[in-house]
Order: structure tokens, then C-alpha cells, then sequence
């Protein structure tokens, strides 16, 4: 019994949060999505670059003062005395002390722009992390509305087998009383395993889509995983009828990636000023103070220090006159990086119209697509209903009944596909309009 306790403690200790996690009985998209974006590792790996950009801009920051340093040296020496004319060594030992400090004055603006350069990292950074979630919450999306189809093929495979069951009891009671052939029954019954064979198969999709949301998500796999099946009713057939402008030029003042390549742009544009600097001289300050003592002066050792101290001060400039094309090369390579992010905004621009432009004809195409499905499916479920009622009243035969229910499936499974399409193409849409991923 101590021993069970003890099992259970170290489990809730170690594993608590993920337990808990898995006994929520009910998971919203919303919740799903959170949840993802807190465990996902390349949103936590973001995160850590991003503190990096952080501390590299107060490094930067840190480059205008003045760098102070302080040194202390200890020597001993030892020579042979030529005044004496021994060849014994005779030895010296003296110690010397100094702080000195030192400024840039002057760099061409160089420390300037590497200041900016560091700060536009950081927002980089943001939207860089921001296009990850992005990318991982229309992951689970997808993967939420993957389990809701799939959930609704299994009650609809469910609500096909109950029917046939029925159907079945009925011929078995007319092959009995020997109105149908032993073949009609066979068909009926071959229906019948043909269904729950769907079934089985409509179940272990389930479960894989499961398996695929909670893997996405980081969340150990549990059988007591579940999710929110909202009504969906009020998302079906909107009558959109989507501008491809308007979705782009808000997509274009919204969407990370779009303000991303911008600043990759503004990074590069600094990079040649960068370069440019190292055209110019760069002045420099320092300043510093020193001290001394030797056991071969009288003084002693701090009449020495005091007597010996030594500030001094003083002005550098360093003027680069040939550093074998060095900082051409690096100007001319600056201005090829500029000409590369120009091209990668330009292209995140266009590859942000062309995903629009097939969201908005995506939308079109799966409400047409939609409508029919349902058209067909309402024809499909009267044509099904007198087929029935003709088979129970027998003036029809088994062949004609299959054929009919068969026909009401493959609509009824259409009409599925096109609705979690068309939602699927709407949020789809909504995202690039700005509108957050919810049910």
C-alpha cells in the first residue's frame, strides 16, 4: 500500500502537468492551439533567440562608453655585475601599476549603425517567432477539423449499419417465407458487412487524426483525449464572395512575414553603411595613469608609487590607407545582400498574393461545390426513402434497394467532404483577413 502511494506521489510531482492535461475531458480548438504553442519546441527555440537579440542590442548599446582596464606587472631580473668583475648574478625586481581608459570619438557612424542593426534584429525576431505560431496554429486547425469529419464519418457509418441491420431482418423473414431468393438476401447481408467494414475503417482514421492533434500539440498520446464538437451550422454557406485586393492589402499590414522581410531589408540596407565606415578614419581617446617601484632606487617602495605617478592622456586617429580591396569588397558585398532581402520581400509580397488569390477562389469553388453536394444529397435521400419503402413493401428487389442506399452514401460522403471544405476555405480566408482561429 506505502508502496502504491509512493508510485502515485512521484507521478503527480514529475508528471502532473501533462496528467492533468490529459484528463481535461473537452479540448477547444482554442485550447489546442494555446496549448501547442506553449510546448512546441521551435516556438520555445524562437523564444530563446529572441532573448539573444535582446542582449546583443544592450551589447551594442554598450559599445559607445569607455572601456576601463587596470594592469599590474611584477618583474625580476637578474645580470652579471661588471663593475665588480664577479661573475656571480646579481639580482633586481620592480613592480608597475596602471588604470587606463579609452573612448571612440569618431567611426564613420559605424557603432550607430550597428545599434540599429541589433534593435531591428529584436523585432525581426518577434515577427520571425510570430509566422512560427502562425504556421503551428493552422497546423491544428486542419488537424481539429480533420477529427470532426472524421468523428462524423463514424456516426454516420454507424447510422448506415443500424439501417441496413434492419433491412436485413426484414429479408430474412421474406427468405423465409420464400419471397426473395437465398441471392437478394446474400446482397443484403454482403451490404451489411460492407458498411461495418467502413466503420472499422472510418474508427481507426479517427483515432490516427487524434494521434496526429496530439502530437502536434506535444501532448502524450491518451485514450481519454477528446475534443469540442461545436455547431458548425451557422459556418455553412455564407455567400461570400471574397475581393482579392482588400484580403491582400490588410494581409500586407498584418502578417508577420510581410514585416519580417522589411526589416531583413533594413538590416541589409545597414549593412553596407557598415561596410561604407570602414572608408573613414576613426579617432579615438584614452587617458590613464601609472606608477612604478624598483629595489635598485633608494626611495622606499611608496615614496616610489607616490613620486612615480605618471598621467597621461591623448588623441588616435587611425587612417586606412590600402587594406587590400578589404572594404570594397565587403561594400560591394553589403550591396548584394541589400539586392538579396529586396528580392525576398518582394517574393514573401508575391507568394502572399498567390496564397490569397487561392483562398479567395478556394472560398468561391467550395460553396458552389457545397451547394450541389447538398442538392444531390437531398435528391439522393428522397430517391433513398422511396427505395426503401418500395423494398419493405416488397415491389422492388435487393439489387434496386443497394443500389439506391448506395447512391445515398456516396452523396451523404460528398456532402461531408465539401462541408469541412468550405469551413476549412473560410477560416482559411479569416486568417489572412486578421480574424483569429476559432470554432
Amino acid at each position: 500500500m506505502r508502496k502504491l502511494i509512493l508510485i502515485l506521489s512521484v507521478v503527480l510531482l514529475t508528471g502532473g502537468e501533462n496528467l492533468f492535461a490529459q484528463q481535461d475531458s473537452i479540448w477547444t480548438l482554442e485550447k489546442c492551439i494555446k496549448y501547442a504553442l506553449d510546448k512546441n519546441i521551435q516556438v520555445r527555440k524562437g523564444e530563446l533567440s529572441n532573448q539573444e537579440f535582446v542582449l546583443n542590442a544592450y551589447q551594442a548599446r554598450m559599445q559607445r562608453m569607455m572601456s576601463v582596464n587596470a594592469s599590474v606587472n611584477q618583474n625580476f631580473n637578474w645580470a652579471r655585475s661588471t663593475s665588480t668583475g664577479s661573475s656571480s648574478l646579481t639580482g633586481s625586481n620592480g613592480s608597475n601599476y596602471s588604470v587606463s581608459a579609452g573612448v571612440t570619438l569618431f567611426n564613420a557612424s559605424k557603432l550607430t549603425n550597428l545599434i540599429s542593426q541589433a534593435e531591428l534584429a529584436i523585432d525581426g525576431g518577434k515577427y520571425s517567432l510570430e509566422t512560427t505560431k502562425e504556421s503551428i496554429s493552422l497546423s491544428i486547425l486542419n488537424a481539429y477539423l480533420q477529427i470532426l469529419y472524421a468523428g462524423e464519418q463514424v456516426n454516420n457509418s454507424e447510422k448506415q449499419i443500424e439501417s441496413s441491420k434492419s433491412q436485413l431482418n426484414l429479408a430474412n423473414e421474406r427468405l423465409i417465407t420464400q419471397l426473395i431468393s437465398t441471392s437478394d438476401y446474400a446482397q443484403v447481408k454482403s451490404q451489411l458487412a460492407s458498411e461495418e467494414l467502413t466503420l472499422a475503417n472510418s474508427k481507426s482514421l479517427l483515432a490516427i487524426d487524434k494521434i496526429n492533434l496530439m502530437q502536434l500539440m506535444e501532448l502524450p498520446v491518451a485514450d481519454s483525449f477528446n475534443i469540442a464538437h461545436p455547431d458548425l451550422s451557422g459556418s455553412l454557406d455564407q455567400g461570400r464572395i471574397p475581393d482579392v485586393k482588400t484580403v491582400y492589402e490588410k494581409a500586407l499590414e498584418i502578417k508577420p512575414q510581410v514585416k519580417n522581410a522589411a526589416i531583413n531589408k533594413q538590416i541589409a540596407a545597414i549593412d553596407e553603411k557598415i561596410a561604407k565606415s570602414g572608408y573613414y578614419p576613426t579617432l579615438s581617446a584614452s587617458a590613464g595613469i601609472g606608477s612604478g617601484y624598483s629595489n635598485l632606487t633608494a626611495d622606499n617602495y611608496f615614496g616610489q608609487i607616490n613620486n612615480g605617478i605618471k598621467p597621461y592622456a591623448g588623441l588616435s586617429l587611425s587612417i586606412p590607407i590600402y587594406q587590400k580591396n578589404q572594404v570594397k569588397t565587403n561594400v560591394e558585398i553589403a550591396i548584394i545582400g541589400y539586392q538579396t532581402a529586396d528580392l525576398s520581400e518582394m517574393d514573401t509580397r508575391n507568394q502572399l498574393r498567390k496564397s490569397i488569390e487561392q483562398a479567395c477562389q478556394d472560398v468561391i469553388s467550395a460553396q458552389i461545390q457545397y451547394e450541389a453536394s447538398l442538392e444531390n444529397y437531398k435528391a439522393m435521400q428522397e430517391s433513398s426513402a422511396l427505395s426503401n419503402e418500395k423494398f419493405t413493401n416488397g415491389m422492388i428487389n435487393s439489387t434496386d434497394y443497394l443500389v439506391s442506399k448506395t447512391n445515398l452514401i456516396v452523396a451523404e460522403s460528398q456532402l461531408l467532404q465539401s462541408k469541412f471544405n468550405l469551413i476549412f476555405s473560410y477560416k482559411i480566408l479569416d486568417f489572412y483577413s486578421g480574424v483569429p482561429l476559432a470554432l
